[in-house]
C-alpha cells in the first residue's frame, strides 16, 4: 500500500506577537527596525503574528503591511482584528486573519436546573514539571507545556528550552531559554552555568551580550521585576 504524499499532524510553535499602536506605517517600521537591529540573531527573518485590535478599521494595511516585512520580519497571520471590511482587506493581500479564544463569543448557557448539592470528586494533577537529563544538541527544540523544565545535563548553543512554567538548568547552557512561554510573568529562569544566546520570560528578553558580564558563566537566576528582566547570583 502506497504511503499518502502528504500527512497534517499537530505541533507546537512560540511565535512573537507584534502589537500594533500606531497607524503611520513610517513609525511602525522604524520601530520595529530598531528591535530587529537590537536583536537581529532573535528577530531577524522571524516569523511573527500581527495584532490590529488597537487599530482604527481605516488603516492603510497594504502600507503597513510593507513596513512591517521591510524590516525582514515574515507575516504568519494577523489577530485582533474584529471590523469584517479590515478582514477582507487582510485576506486579499494573501494572510491569514487568526481567531483568538478570548475573542470568541460562547453560546448562551441553558437555563440550570436545580440539582442537590454535589460531592466534588477526586481530580487528577496534571504534570507540573517535565525532566531531561540527556545532553540538548543544536538545533533541538525541547518543548515544556503548562509545567516547569528541569535539565541536569548541558545545553548547546543552537538549542531551545521552552517552558509555559520555569526553567532550570543544571548544566552548562549554551542556547536560548525561553520560560513563561504562556504569557505567565511570575516564571524565572534558574541556571547553575550562565552562557545562554538569549534568555527571555514571557516575552522580555536579553540576547547574550545584554547578560551582565558579572554574571557570565555564574549560577543566576533570572526573573521579571516591573515588567523587566532581572538577574542575581543562584545561592
Amino acid at each position: 500500500m502506497s504511503q499518502s504524499p502528504i500527512e497534517f499532524k499537530g505541533s507546537s510553535f512560540t511565535l512573537s506577537v507584534v502589537h500594533l499602536h500606531h497607524t503611520d506605517p513610517e513609525t511602525v517600521r522604524r520601530a520595529l527596525a530598531a528591535k530587529v537591529s537590537q536583536a537581529p540573531a532573535f528577530l531577524k527573518n522571524a516569523p511573527v503574528v500581527v495584532n490590529v485590535s488597537a487599530l482604527p478599521n481605516n488603516i492603510n494595511w497594504r502600507m503597513m503591511q510593507q513596513a512591517i516585512l521591510s524590516t525582514g520580519l515574515h507575516i504568519v497571520g494577523i489577530s485582533g482584528c474584529k471590523d469584517e471590511q479590515l478582514k477582507r482587506i487582510i485576506a486579499r493581500s494573501g494572510l491569514p486573519v487568526l481567531s483568538e479564544g478570548k475573542e470568541q463569543k460562547p453560546e448562551p448557557a441553558p437555563e440550570p436546573a436545580p440539582a442537590p448539592v454535589a460531592v466534588p470528586e477526586p481530580v487528577e494533577e496534571s504534570a507540573r514539571t517535565r525532566v531531561i537529563a540527556t545532553p540538548v544538541r543544536s538545533g533541538q527544540q525541547i518543548y515544556a507545556k503548562n509545567c516547569d523544565l528541569i535539565v541536569t545535563n548541558n545545553v548547546s548553543a543552537g538549542a531551545e528550552l521552552i517552558a509555559d512554567g520555569n526553567i532550570h538548568i543544571y548544566g552548562m547552557m549554551r542556547g536560548r531559554a525561553l520560560a513563561g512561554a504562556g504569557g505567565d510573568k511570575n516564571c524565572q529562569i534558574f541556571c547553575t552555568h550562565l552562557s545562554a544566546e538569549l534568555v527571555s520570560i514571557a516575552g522580555e528578553y536579553w540576547i547574550m551580550d545584554q547578560i551582565p558580564a558579572e554574571f557570565f558563566g555564574k549560577a543566576s537566576r533570572l526573573r521579571l521585576a516591573d515588567g523587566a528582566l532581572t538577574i542575581q547570583t543562584l545561592n
